[in-house]
């Protein structure tokens, strides 16, 4: 693995997870996300404001994993400690260190994917017509055959 590139910020530190580990990672996440507007390459960044438990839903897609036995939200060390990455790759996605692609999925939507590929670290947005992205989630990319399938989708992407 390569070392991170000066413009990241730290990683948030989350082992051990404590109820305080958790406050933590919410403040991070208005200060990134709500107190001030994201862009990409000159578009809104946008996330719908439904509320879980008292917290944004993309709040806990950006924190926490699915858990496919009981379908609960688990916290994700691996996204969670990424949190702060986040806004930096969106707004940095011509960086050498990143890839940022917009593909065309079988739904007929369009997705923008940025990828800091060195560090396994991938954020989803919708592309609307207007440039605007929605911001869908962000993930932790732990297997092989997913990195074959970023990368396929990287060769396919949208020109």
């Amino acid at each position: 693995m390569t070392a991170l590139p000066s413009w990241l910020p730290p990683m948030a530190i989350v082992n051990p997870w404590t109820s305080e580990t958790f406050d933590m990672l919410y403040r991070i996440f208005e200060q990134d996300f709500k107190l001030t507007q994201l862009t990409y390459e000159g578009c809104t960044v946008w996330f719908f404001p439904d509320t879980d438990q008292g917290k944004e839903v993309i709040f806990w897609h950006l924190t926490h994993r699915e858990d496919k036995q009981t379908g609960r939200r688990l916290p994700d060390l691996r996204r969670s400690e990424k949190l702060p990455w986040i806004r930096k790759m969106i707004e940095n996605p011509d960086k050498p260190e990143v890839l940022a692609w917009d593909y065309l999925e079988s739904d007929r939507t369009t997705k923008t994917y940025v990828w800091l590929e060195d560090h396994d670290f991938l954020i989803i947005m919708k592309k609307y017509r207007d440039g605007r992205r929605r911001l869908i989630t962000s993930y932790h990319v732990e297997y092989p055959h997913k990195r074959r399938k970023l990368t396929k989708k990287y060769a396919d992407r949208i020109k």
